[in-house]
């Protein structure tokens, strides 16, 4: 007796194409459901996934939430300066809201299982099955059940005839949404080995960026971007925009060593042209806006939202505590900054708001405005007790 109903969490990839098959010879299962989750693919992969999905499994989904990625899980991270050891998070913004449509169709269709291909040695697994957990489903995933390589599911893959982009002489694994582009697997597993150009899509090489600094625009309201050379545009459309003029001018590539959740180092490449700028202006803005106190202990808030943001944990209670502080410093974090764009760099120019507390009049060395002499008082005491410490030692 077959073992029923199991939804996939499907992409098109390798490992949930393989999935499919798995699913049915090694573990039984009499009708496979899969589910591709649209937020901000290539047109041509999500059109690829739907067209593999229909061929292989018994039912499949797409599911189109680009909209829902960018309100509800970028602008957060751009409020938040979300990014991990010094890189804008992409991937690990998108698992969660995936893993939800996916709990959504498996609620619909009755299923008791839901499955995925991630490997039992990167973050995914634990992102997808924090979420499907808390859902009270089971899971199964065969690529850390059976233990594979990369190496046996293309064997596997071309076995069973299952079309992939992936091969022995095109090893690399991308995943890609509006915000983010990640490329790991191959010789990028060395950590000596220099990134072929053939890797990015995203960005030129700064050395073929433009001779020549362009200039944008961002404005903000309430912590998000809502405005891009003075044309206001939905978010989606914002960072699409951006994305383009930002990677033609080489900019939002990262080449690093990574800790994932469970302690293994990697090497991972990203691009995130549109990221590197809005993340940029939207500090600049803040130093504009908010007081001495609020940065300090926002960049504490920042880097925990960070960390819980990339291990998935978007329904741990703290996530919704430090985003409610961050939503209330935000209500000042409105302006425009501009930057300057050139071969792989972003220089901020200029920035302006009706909320800043910044004073010309009161900084300037040519205004009278404040007393100099009430800093003799204020200087008498600055580090007195460092002062007193240092008079002991001498005595």
């Amino acid at each position: 007796m077959g073992k029923g109903k199991i939804v996939l969490a499907f992409s098109g990839g390798l490992d949930t194409s393989i999935c499919i098959p798995l699913l049915r010879e090694h573990y039984g299962f009499d009708e496979i459901i899969t589910v591709a989750v649209d937020v901000g693919q290539p047109e041509a992969e999500v059109a690829r996934a739907t067209e593999k999905g229909r061929m292989l499994a018994d039912n499949h989904y797409t599911i189109d939430v680009r909209e829902k990625f960018v309100t509800d899980y970028v602008f957060p991270a751009i409020k938040a300066n979300g990014s991990y050891e010094g890189y804008p998070m992409g991937t690990a913004l998108a698992r969660p809201l995936i893993a939800e449509e996916i709990v959504r169709i498996a609620e619909e269709e009755g299923a008791s299982k839901i499955a995925h291909g991630c490997t039992g040695k990167g973050n995914d697994q634990l992102r997808f099955d924090f979420v499907f957990r808390s859902a009270g489903y089971e899971i199964v995933a065969p690529m850390r059940e059976m233990n594979l390589t990369r190496e046996w599911e293309i064997c596997y893959a071309q076995e069973h005839n299952i079309p992939v982009s992936v091969g022995k002489k095109n090893p690399y694994s991308v995943d890609e949404n509006c915000w983010s582009r990640s490329i790991e697997g191959g010789r990028l597993e060395d950590p000596a080995f220099h990134p072929p150009e053939e890797i990015y899509a995203w960005t030129v090489s700064p050395e073929k960026a433009p001779d020549v600094m362009e200039e944008v625009r961002i404005r903000f309201e309430r912590g998000v971007p809502v405005a891009l050379n003075g044309k206001s545009l939905p978010g989606l459309a914002l960072i699409q925009e951006l994305n383009q003029i930002a990677g033609q001018n080489g900019v939002g590539r990262n080449d690093m060593i990574e800790d994932r959740i469970l302690g293994l180092k990697a090497r991972e490449v990203y691009e995130h042209p549109a990221a590197t700028v809005l993340l940029a202006a939207h500090r600049d803005l803040e130093h504009l806006v908010l007081t001495r106190q609020e940065l300090v202990f926002k960049q504490i808030i920042d880097t925990k939202w960070s960390e819980l943001a990339y291990m998935g944990l978007v329904h741990e209670p703290l996530f919704y505590a430090l985003n409610a502080f961050i939503d209330t410093t935000q209500e000042r974090v409105n302006g425009t900054v501009d930057l300057g764009l050139y071969k792989g760099s972003v220089k901020i120019l200029g920035r302006s708001s009706g909320n800043a507390l910044y004073s010309d009049d009161l900084v300037s060395f040519d205004s009278t405005t404040i007393d100099q002499n009430h800093a003799i008082g204020f200087s008498n005491y600055f580090g007195l007790q460092a002062r007193l410490l240092r008079n002991l030692k001498k005595e």
